[in-house]
């Protein structure tokens, strides 16, 4: 895809590890399998001449091993108040098909379950954050705190969603999802949240 196109602003991603969660770092997850909900609002964006800012999108993935042995099932929700020419930006910027760093999680899918429109709240106060599919599921995480009352931060992970940057580390609230035969009904559990840049190869 020759297109140029570069998108930017915040993300945050709750699954049902225990904090912090070994997939980041190679490891198996803590409970055997993961899954995990991953939710992305664009501060600044472009697709060729199509503008992204504003727009949220939210990924939906089960590990039924080590994430790195692949095998995942995926489902992709994307923001409604998108028009046509954004619902196709969104996917194929977060399916990894307009390349850039998710292009690289490709090779680890093994079915895609669904990808629809959806109505989706994202939500960054402080250190908390939030997102909400209508008729899904939702999200809500929290920085933990370290020794001074700061971010517990962790730098240069090798497995991440949002490279360049250091990650906060978090723990959930509550998080549910059910959708394609997949849920997700945990609190308490691991959370991550942090800036991201892509753009294209």
């Amino acid at each position: 895809m020759d297109k140029q196109w570069k998108v930017a602003g915040t993300y945050f991603e709750a699954c049902n590890c225990e904090a912090a969660c070994p997939c980041n770092f190679k490891g198996a997850p803590t409970e055997g399998s993961c899954t995990v909900l991953v939710a992305w609002h664009i501060d600044q964006g472009t697709f060729g001449s199509t503008p992204l800012n504003d727009l949220n999108t939210v990924l939906a993935a089960h590990s039924p091993g080590h994430m790195l042995d692949g095998n995942w099932k995926v489902a992709l929700y994307l923001d409604e108040r998108a028009d046509e020419a954004q619902q196709d930006a969104l996917h194929d910027i977060f399916s990894g098909a307009a390349g850039g760093h998710l292009a690289a999680l490709k090779p680890l899918i093994g079915q895609v379950l669904g990808m629809r429109t959806a109505k989706i709240e994202y939500r960054s106060e402080g250190r908390k954050r939030s997102v909400q599919v209508e008729g899904v599921g939702s999200a809500d995480i929290e920085a933990i705190a370290g020794l001074d009352g700061g971010e517990v931060t962790i730098g240069n992970p090798p497995f991440t969603v949002a490279p360049g940057v250091a990650l906060v580390a978090a723990r959930s609230g509550a998080v549910r999802y059910s959708d394609h035969g997949l849920m997700l009904d945990v609190a308490g559990r691991n959370g991550f949240y942090s800036p991201f840049s892509y753009q294209a190869d």
